[in-house]
């Protein structure tokens, strides 16, 4: 039986049953690390159940669109967003990000994106599921075309991806003249190798590249303090 109870924070729940991309690590690290000074306007790119959303929604008072291709997970989304304090500055569009960038005119200081980065070679037997976790749909190349043309000039792009996945995102970007301007490199466990990436875009060269390490785990498996105090104001318990 699927588990259809609310996932719980401080302030705000949510459903992510019925949604391809659920509540989990990289989207959490991601929507609690970016700097969100200055940014009025959001575009979250694959929002899945919305959380990246919400997350910045929390942290800001800016206006953010979400876009979902799934319409199953575009739905839940979007009852998310009408359950939250912020419900009157959170938009879902069910639509391919491709498409929604032809059809509007908006430009975003900031986007986010927890993208996919998965090759044919690892699909499953869940359409949706490829979908929202494959390249096929959206590739680098792609996303990182979509999100010029939605950014404003000077604005920034900010994903995670796995760390190979990552380094390969720097170069195609760079050759479409977009620059990393700051970077968390996430251990997963003390004394292991970095697994992820937080990364942050600009068409602007960055004077100075910031470059942070972060550890989620000590070697007796609990919580480091450095992911404690990064997700005190939104986990229960911390």
């Amino acid at each position: 039986m699927i588990d259809q109870r609310p996932f719980h924070f401080k302030h705000f729940s949510l459903l992510h049953h019925q949604s391809t991309m659920k509540v989990g690590t990289d989207a959490m690290l991601l929507g609690c690390w970016i700097d969100i000074d200055g940014a009025t306007q959001i575009l979250d790119i694959g929002t899945g159940c919305g959380i990246l959303s919400l997350l910045l929604a929390q942290r800001s008072d800016a206006l953010i669109d979400a876009v979902e291709i799934d319409e199953i997970t575009a739905n839940e989304a979007t009852l998310n967003f009408k359950n939250s304090p912020w419900c009157r500055r959170l938009m879902c569009y069910q639509d391919d990000i491709k498409q929604f960038a032809v059809n509007t005119n908006k430009k975003y200081d900031l986007i986010i994106s927890n993208p996919p980065f998965f090759t044919s070679d690892f699909k499953t037997k869940t359409e949706r599921k490829n979908l929202a976790r494959h390249t096929d749909t959206l590739d680098f190349e792609s996303l990182i075309e979509v999100v010029k043309k939605l950014l404003q000039p000077g604005g920034r792009f900010a994903l995670v991806l796995p760390f190979t996945e990552g380094q390969q995102f720097v170069k195609i970007a760079e050759k479409h003249n977009f620059y990393e301007m700051a970077r968390m490199e996430i251990i997963p466990v003390v004394g292991k190798t970095c697994n992820r990436l937080n990364m942050v875009f600009s068409d602007n060269i960055a004077q100075s590249f910031e470059i942070e390490s972060f550890t989620i785990r000590g070697l007796d498996g609990q919580f480091t303090d450095q992911y404690n105090n990064l997700l005190q104001d939104f986990y229960l318990g911390l």
